[in-house]
């Protein structure tokens, strides 16, 4: 582990151990104590990713569950079809509300712990994300294409395919690495905990994350929406100059 792994590891077993012992400490009398080591990813030039330490405590026996989930846009699936020797576009389904990023996290196996109304109310699992649809599809052809879409994001790595790991230091204390791949979009980000005790939530907490450009990637970011057009033809004049000089580069070779 870093030195800076080290430091955010120490700092969160601080805080956890301070939020039950100190006398005054606001969360004296909760079930459950969660945060997050930083609330903010900024995306740079060269972003390859970040990891986020999720860190807490508990008071009384139980299981931790943990899903990471934003932001939410809506989504189209296509269904590719072979004619006269090409692959075109055939039948799709709209789905709206879908994260486009999720994750997982448990103490134990997630089929242990909950029931499946609780793991369908709180979407714990991404076969129960609330994915809704509109399309006149009969239902059964609905799933195929969800199943579809949750495939095509765990090979985007934007969903996990499997439950993270979630620790327990001791009886009180738990952590875990929250990990974000470097296409991961930028948004509003919503982190559950949840404490599950004999297969009921007795508490829950919801901690927001964001994840947003910073640094010059920001500005090209912003400039691209904004002045669309402009930026296209910029981009082509870039190309068409760098082609320019690597051609006269090579003639003189």
């Amino acid at each position: 582990m870093t030195a800076h792994g080290l430091r955010s590891l120490g700092l969160a077993l601080a805080v956890g151990a301070m939020s039950w012992l100190a006398p005054s400490a606001p969360a004296r009398g909760q079930a459950l104590v969660a945060d997050l080591s930083n609330h903010l990813v900024a995306i740079t030039t060269g972003f390859t990713g970040a990891d986020i330490l999720l860190f807490g405590a508990v008071e009384g026996p139980g299981d931790v569950v943990v899903t990471v989930r934003g932001p939410a846009r809506d989504e189209v699936v296509r269904r590719k079809i072979h004619v006269a020797g090409l692959w075109i576009n055939g039948a799709e389904v709209r789905f709206r509300g879908v994260p486009v990023f999720y994750a997982l996290f448990a103490s134990r196996p997630v089929a242990d712990i909950v029931t499946d109304e609780i793991a369908d109310i709180h979407q714990i699992g991404a076969e129960n994300l609330n994915l809704r649809s509109d399309s006149p599809r009969s239902q059964e052809e609905i799933d195929t294409f969800r199943d579809a879409l949750i495939r095509v994001k765990e090979r985007e790595g934007l969903y996990m395919p499997e439950t993270g790991r979630l620790s327990f230091l001791g009886r009180r204390l738990f952590r875990a690495n929250l990990t974000f791949p470097g296409n991961v979009p930028t948004g509003s980000y919503t982190v559950e905990v949840l404490l599950i005790r004999d297969g009921a939530v007795v508490s829950a907490q919801t901690t927001p994350l964001y994840i947003s450009q910073a640094g010059i990637s920001a500005d090209v970011y912003e400039f691209a929406h904004r002045q669309a057009a402009l930026y296209g033809l910029l981009a082509i004049i870039v190309a068409v100059g760098s082609g320019w000089i690597a051609g006269a580069v090579f003639r003189k070779v």
